[in-house]
This record gives C-alpha cells, structure tokens and sequence, in this order.
C-alpha cells in the first residue's frame, strides 16, 4: 500500500481525535520532561475541549489531523502570523505542533508534514519558517537535516518541566521564492 498522507483540517467532529492522538504522540515523545512522567500540566493546556474550541476560534491558528492511508497518526498546529527577529508577522509562520505517534515515526511522515507546511506558507507569501525545538533529542537532528538553522535559544514555559530538559532552540527555514 502506499504511503499517502493527508492532512484534514481539524472540526468540531474531529475534536476527540485530535486530543486523542494529540496526547499519545506526545506522550510517546516527551514524557521524560516531566517529574514522575505526569504530562498532565501540558497535557491541560494542549488536549482538552475547551482548548480546542478556543484555538479553532483564532483565523491565525491551523489545526489538522495527520492521517496516513485514511488513519489517524498524528496532529499538526501552526500560527499563520507569528514575527521573529527581523521577520514580521507578514513575513514568518511558526510551526506549534508536530505530533506523530511514534510507530509512524521513521517514515517520512515528518518530512511530508514540513513540505505541506511550507506550501501553505509560500502560498501566503512568506519567508520563513520557524519553530522551538528540544536541544536533546532526536528532533533537532531531523529539523536540520531538512533544512533548517539553529537561530537562538528558548526555554519550556510551564513551570513543572524538569529543569535539566527545558532549554530549547529556535529553529529557522528560510523560504525561497
């Protein structure tokens, strides 16, 4: 079979999925920021209704599922218009999630998941691209082999992330006409 992915924006239908997947993709990736593996404080920011009603509510954020042969295996969140540095709101687009369940991981569904991104921003005219990623980890390493640059330096917000694993970088894709 082959391996086409998809990615449907989310709706109110399509709520449960989103949490669902949401939550076990980054329950998969990332439970050793948290003490005692408790993701519950990201998790209560991220993965509830009220959450996603909200961000659906905002036109400068997306919301897709990632399916893959009709199945559901991950989500995808962007800001439309998010200014970095020299890089206006006009300019740059800020990638927010990339949540794939990590039996899906491996596959070339991340490298599928940046191209549909940057289409989407091409299309609205913008120069880059950019997003925060964890400086330990498998992540980065695939961020810069498709093209992107270390920019700076970010740290985790919530305030229960193990200290020793909140230092982030910010990530860059500039985009080419």
């Amino acid at each position: 079979m082959k391996n086409i992915v998809h990615f449907e924006p989310l709706t109110p239908q399509t709520y449960q999925e989103y949490i669902e997947v949401g939550t076990q993709a980054y329950d998969q990736h990332y439970l050793h920021l948290w003490p005692n593996e408790d993701s519950s404080p990201y998790i209560a920011t991220s993965f509830t209704l009220s959450v996603l009603k909200k961000e659906e509510r905002d036109t400068n954020t997306l919301l897709y599922l990632i399916k893959r042969n009709g199945t559901v295996i991950g989500i995808l969140k962007f800001t439309l218009d998010a200014c970095l540095g020299s890089y206006s709101e006009k300019e740059a687009l800020y990638i927010d999630k990339i949540y794939i369940r990590k039996e899906y991981s491996g596959k070339g569904i991340g490298k599928k998941t940046l191209r549909f991104v940057q289409l989407r921003a091409k299309k609205l005219g913008k120069k880059m691209i950019w997003l925060d990623t964890m400086q330990k980890g498998p992540a980065l390493k695939f961020y810069l082999k498709n093209d992107f640059e270390i920019y700076g330096t970010s740290q985790i917000q919530l305030p229960t992330v193990l200290e020793e694993e909140k230092d982030m970088y910010i990530v860059v894709q500039k985009l080419s006409d």
